[in-house]
């Protein structure tokens, strides 16, 4: 058996294409368009990750999807948890659960998919993130 990707739907594939790329650093592998099924498959993965994919499945024509959070999560070992999650806030991005213990946070991408980062490793508490709230669900 081999994990082959996880597909999340989405709205805005530019969005979040903005999100997953630019934001988490995801890179693009390959994408296919479907013009009989009216769908776009964008599969992602992390620089150097051969492992499992990321695929965004953008259907053209409007579809509105709920649930993003009994979804679960996607996750993420990450190197800088603290750079990581400013770039994101840098973005726009809220930091839902910020990483106060210097150790794991969520995000959610634009579609509200929930996102885990974790750090590789053990960093000291830092502030503002120490005494920084929760903000919405995660």
């Amino acid at each position: 058996m081999q994990y082959l990707h996880t597909m999340v739907r989405v709205t805005d594939i530019d969005a979040s294409l903005k999100f997953y790329c630019e934001g988490l650093g995801l890179e693009e592998v390959r994408r296919s368009e479907n013009e009989r099924g009216r769908y776009t498959l964008v599969f992602l993965r992390a620089p150097g990750d051969q492992g499992g994919e990321v695929e965004l499945t953008y259907n053209w024509d409007p579809e509105v999807y709920t649930g993003g959070r009994n979804f679960g999560h996607l996750a993420y070992r990450v190197k800088d948890i603290y750079a990581l999650c400013q770039h994101l806030m840098d973005m726009g991005v809220t930091i839902n659960r910020p990483p106060r213990d210097g150790h794991m946070a969520f995000v959610r991408s634009p579609d509200g998919i929930s996102v885990e980062l974790i750090q590789d490793g053990t960093l000291p508490q830092q502030e503002p993130w120490a005494s920084m709230p929760n903000t919405g669900n995660w």
